[in-house]
Formats: structure tokens, sequence, C-alpha cells
């Protein structure tokens, strides 16, 4: 063999290994494929889901295609609030009613890789599943996403409830301000799917370190706390239910003595919730000891829970900081915090705050947030 002739092998079993790497392939490819990509060089980010409790009664479901269905799946199924994810093919020709992976690869069945979520709409909102669905693809791409080409790699949103139909529209008109290029997501009712065979099912799972196109780090930069979870009760009932302190703090912006609170030293793990309605505010692992006799935290547990204003009583300009459902008075904002924790001091009264247990997150509807809490 001269040099000419080995450099063409050489090329060619390049070529081969990098068709197989892609999602296109048969059962064997599928099964013993186990490359390493930036995303999956290590274990799956564990699932928050595990630790919370369903109301498998009133589950929601929606569509969605993202190129090869493995990350996506694998992804949906770590978004706090979702049931389950099964993968599938989905709104394919009428000729091909039940299609093996072979028929979507390779006979034209006009079915896209899809991912068939649940979820529980009072955890999580459809908004906030699209918005974590578009983190796992680019959607200004039509028949490719990561290292597969073809139509059954179409990006796609397939409903089953005509009324959520003006939502999704919705979304991806909000959605097309942060892209240059149109986006080509097709939002359509679902017309048929058909559960993918056993081995695609939960394949990162079997294949920690197997291929993927999903960035699976935006997940737990993307928790969000729905302030539809929570409400504030007539004044009535806080007079009833708040101690003559708490009420003073929260709804009269008065100030508790310093080092006269439950929680200034305060150094269990869990999370603190805004004592009027619940919401989640602040989390145990950004919590620091500033000696000023008053809870202090490096930030909130999710920027939007809170709310900033000017507050120029006693004579001074500070930065008052209140809860975003309850408006209740937390404390102030100053710039005197840890440098290595960002230089911000949120100086909050324990009056206005509740502390949940880690072990108790999951029981009382957090478990979503055990991430920010302790890290796992």
């Amino acid at each position: 063999m001269n040099k000419k002739q080995g450099i063409y092998i050489i090329l060619l079993m390049t070529v081969i290994v990098l068709v197989l790497a892609s999602c296109q392939g048969g059962n064997n490819v599928k099964t013993n494929l186990n490359i390493e990509n930036e995303f999956t060089k290590s274990l799956l980010p564990s699932n928050p889901n595990d630790r919370l409790t369903f109301d498998e009664a009133n589950l929601k479901e929606i569509y969605l295609a993202g190129g090869c269905f493995w990350g996506v799946e694998a992804y949906m199924e770590r978004v706090p609030g979702v049931f389950d994810a099964t993968v599938g093919y989905a709104n394919g020709k009428d000729e091909f009613p039940s299609p093996s992976y072979e028929d979507v690869s390779y006979k034209n069945t006009g079915h896209a890789e899809t991912v068939h979520v649940t979820y529980d709409p009072s955890i999580i909102s459809l908004t906030e599943i699209l918005n974590y669905y578009f983190k796992t693809m680019d959607p200004t791409t039509l028949y490719r996403q990561g290292n597969d080409i073809g139509s059954q790699y179409r990006t796609g949103i397939y409903y089953t409830d005509d009324t959520e139909k003006p939502l999704i529209d919705q979304f991806i008109t909000d959605q097309q301000p942060n892209y240059d290029d149109p986006i080509v997501v097709e939002v359509l009712p679902l017309t048929n799917f058909t559960l993918a065979e056993e081995y695609h099912q939960d394949y990162l799972e079997k294949n920690p370190n197997g291929y993927c196109h999903v960035d699976f780090s935006t997940l737990k930069s993307s928790i969000t706390v729905n302030p539809a979870l929570y409400s504030k009760p007539s004044d009535e009932v806080l007079k009833e239910k708040l101690t003559d302190e708490q009420y003073r703090v929260t709804q009269l912006a008065d100030t508790e003595f310093a080092f006269s609170n439950t929680y200034w030293d305060y150094t269990a793990t869990g999370l603190y919730v805004d004592i009027v309605t619940g919401e989640p505010l602040f989390s145990s692992k950004d919590k620091f000891d500033s000696g000023c006799g008053w809870p202090s935290f490096s930030k909130p547990i999710v920027d939007e829970v809170v709310v900033t204003l000017q507050d120029t009583s006693y004579g001074m300009i500070r930065t008052e900081v209140r809860s975003r459902v309850g408006n209740s008075h937390l404390g102030h904002l100053f710039n005197d915090g840890p440098k290595e924790l960002g230089g911000l001091r949120y100086c909050i009264n324990g009056a206005s705050l509740n502390f949940i247990p880690v072990s108790e997150m999951a029981d009382k509807g957090y478990g979503y947030l055990l991430p920010l809490v302790d890290g796992k």
C-alpha cells in the first residue's frame, strides 16, 4: 500500500466515525455508542423531580421536538415540575401508523423525533416549560440540531389542547427579538405519536456519556419560582396570622431590634420564605454572618422574587427590599457584603421570614429548589 492509499483509508475511516457519532443509525449504533462531548463528560445532573410530590390526577402534557430526542428527554426530565418524559415519533404520514426508528431514519415517514412531556401545572406553567425547551436547541435552524441533519430532527411544539395554541404562539412571538434569524419551530396539533423502542427510552440514563447536543449546565441556572403559586391574604387574616412584630415589619415597614430575631445567627440548612405568602426568598447556602444582628444573604434564591425600591426615610437614602408577591417589607440592600460572594448584603428582618428545613422542603412543595439549597 503506497502513501496516497494510506491517507485515503485514514480519511475514509474518519468520515465513518463522524457519521456513526450522529443520532442516525440502527439499533446496534444506538446501544453501543459511548461518545463524549463537552456536556456529557460525567454523570447527568441529579433530578429534582425525584423529591417532589405530584398531583397525578391533574397532570398536563405537551410534545416537544428538538433534534435528537436522547438529550431533550434527559433535559426535560430534570426540569422542576416535570412528572415524566418519554421519546417517540410524532406527526408523520398516515401510511406509517407505527414507525420504527429505521423507518423514520430511512423511509421518509415525515415523523419528528419528539419528547412527550407530562407536567404538574401547580408546580410549573407551560410557558416555563417552553422556556426550558428553547434552551435545548437552536429554534432558527430547520432540519438540523447538533450533528444531526434531516427532517426527523426538525423542531416542533405539538399540543393536544387547542386552548394552548394562543399561548404558544405568543411565546414564539416574545422569543423572536432574541434571535437574528426567524424562528422556524412549527406549532401544530398532535396528529399521531408512536412510542420509540425501549432502548431509546432514558438512553442517557443508561449511557451517561452518550452523544448529546444539549447543554445541561443551563438547568440549575434556569430554575424559576412561579408567582401564581402564592397569594397574599387579606389584612384581616394577616392580623390573625402574624405576631404584632411580624405585622409591623412586613406591613408597616418597621425594623426589629438587632440580635433580637430568631434567624440572625441561624445556621441550619434550608429555605427562607416570605412569612406572609410562603414565596421562596433566600437559601441558607447564601447566608453569611455579617455581625450586624440581622440575617444576611449574598443574593435571593432567584432574582425575581424580590423587588428593590429607593427608601428616603430617616433622612437617609437606602435601597429597600420587598417580596414580589406579598409586597412584604423585608429589609435593605447594601454593597458591603463579602467580595467573594458578589459584594452585596441583603440585610433582612427575621420577622419577615419563615424557615423551611431542607428535610421538609419536598413535602411542603419546595422540592424543586433543593439544588439551590443543598447543591444536589
